[in-house]
């Protein structure tokens, strides 16, 4: 059983690796390393206990093999403690935990290493046993509310071009922004076993808030917003802005790369420990900036670049991902070659194109602040009118949801509300919610494909229509259960189906 909370992700865990660990750690070595990052860390079980060799490390019972470290996380709905026997059946030769699971039982005979904070401990763990990989990696980690995907796939794009062997971490390869410690760990190893160079990894406010990144020093962090999103989590705003800024703390990060355009930026700027490298980006620094629905162009380091992505906000991703690249020692003209070839994110900002005489944006847009980029950007695009589907997910920051129909009203002139992913909602609730801080009287129809084809039925030649809150995303999940659903491939049935716009 996998006891963690999440991150607002879905999908399925990803695969357990043994992280091509050359030789074991002993319990003993762990413990030695644990002690001096979390004092009062102690073993129990006999002498022969220390010389135990751990080849792997996993919080999820379901994935225990031979020579697993089982570590008991006490999570939000579950306790890992509960399934330490389950784990020890299926191979695990010690627990790590924060109570006694089993005080008279045949537990007892298995090393147990006691800390006070499982979660916190499991990183370091995690480190130990796959052997500091990130420490063999040039790594980016990207933070921030929006953004953070464009950015990190534009830096993979741009390190490969130069001939780095480089891996992108992130919402679009995992169940998570930022994979569990074990699990990021033991890729990390993998990744330096099989020859590659470089790592730009998105880093989630979660993961730095649960330990998901603990022991990775990143040689660059990147920051490029920060908007409103997960208070459900973090509680207040202020919190979840010092999560993400504990990125740029000396001992997480050698260089930061911020965003001045945004105040949160700025603050990071202010705020620098001593002697810690910043650099900060502007897009008025990148000035004339134009956009149009192939792309947009820009100014960067005294180079004019020409970038495939559309949008200010885009501009302004392309000059983080270009900073960082830089950082890490390419070469500008090969940066700025790369950019003008830079592959289309799925599901952010990308066109639906079968031949309409209007243009259809699908993006992953589900927070106030990248509502009002995409519609802004989609305004640039023509002379026509804006029109936007959207909703918003359930079981998630519900202080949002009027915020985002207010920016909808705002920035478009047609507003279609439907169902996002309503989870264990009540989806009309959800869209009563999003519909108290429309002005107007927007249009509402629950069901997303109908509500998509009310869209594209009403666009006129010139027009935009953002369908926007799922992007790459290729399921809706509604009372637990999920079902296939892709607003891409959705759209592009329902243009294919009809002649033109009405």
């Amino acid at each position: 059983m996998d006891p963690h909370e999440s991150d607002g992700s879905d999908g399925t865990q990803e695969g357990h690796s043994s992280g091509g660990a050359a030789a074991a750690v002993t319990v003993g070595e762990l413990l030695a390393a644990l002690d001096a990052t979390h004092p009062g860390a102690r073993l129990h079980g006999d002498a022969s206990a220390s010389a135990v060799p751990l080849r792997s490390v996993t919080h999820d019972s379901r994935r225990v093999g031979p020579g697993t470290l089982f570590c008991c996380v006490v999570g939000e709905h579950a306790d890992g403690h509960d399934f330490a026997a389950e784990a020890v059946a299926a191979g695990a030769v010690a627990l790590l935990v924060q109570r006694d699971p089993d005080p008279d039982g045949p537990l007892r005979s298995v090393p147990q290493i006691v800390v006070d904070d499982v979660r916190a401990a499991m990183a370091t763990a995690a480190v130990e046993v796959y052997r500091h990989p990130a420490e063999r990696l040039r790594t980016v980690g990207v933070t921030g509310t929006n953004g953070k995907t464009t950015v990190v796939s534009a830096v993979a794009h741009v390190l490969s071009a130069a001939g780095r062997r480089v891996e992108a971490i992130g919402t679009l390869t995992g169940a998570r922004t930022t994979p569990e410690a074990p699990d990021l760990q033991a890729r990390l190893a993998d990744l330096v076993s099989a020859g590659f160079t470089d790592v730009a990894m998105e880093v989630s406010s979660h993961a730095l808030s649960l330990h998901r990144v603990d022991g990775v020093v990143f040689d660059v962090a990147v920051f490029t917003n920060l908007g409103q999103d997960h208070l459900d989590f973090h509680g207040t705003p202020e919190a979840y802005f010092a999560a993400k800024a504990q990125l740029f703390e000396a001992g997480r990060s050698r260089r930061g790369i911020v965003d001045v355009d945004d105040v949160h930026g700025r603050l990071l700027m202010d705020s620098a420990p001593p002697g810690h490298p910043m650099v900060a980006v502007s897009v008025a620094d990148a000035e004339p900036v134009t956009s149009t629905v192939t792309g947009s162009s820009f100014r960067w380091r005294g180079r004019s670049v020409s970038c495939p992505l559309p949008g200010r906000h885009n501009v302004a991703n392309a000059l983080l991902a270009a900073e960082a690249c830089a950082a890490l020692g390419v070469e500008e003209d090969s940066i700025v070659a790369a950019l003008e070839d830079l592959p289309v994110v799925p599901g952010r900002f990308e066109r639906v194109d079968a031949g309409q005489d209007f243009g259809v944006v699908v993006d992953y847009a589900h927070t106030p602040d990248a509502l009002e980029a995409v519609l802004v950007a989609a305004r640039e695009l023509g002379p026509g009118r804006v029109l936007v589907v959207f909703g918003c997910g359930g079981d998630r920051d519900a202080a949002k949801r009027p915020r985002m129909g207010a920016v909808a009203s705002e920035h478009a002139d047609v507003v279609v509300l439907t169902t996002d992913n309503p989870r264990s909602e009540d989806p009309l609730r959800i869209l009563e919610a999003v519909r108290s801080g429309c002005s107007g009287d927007p249009l509402v129809e629950p069901d997303r494909r109908a509500a998509i084809a009310v869209a594209l039925g009403s666009a006129r030649p010139g027009d935009v229509v953002v369908i926007a809150g799922k992007g790459h995303e290729q399921g809706q999940e509604v009372a637990g259960v999920v079902t296939p659903f892709d607003d891409r491939l959705v759209a592009a049935e329902l243009l294919a189906s009809t002649a033109g716009p009405s």
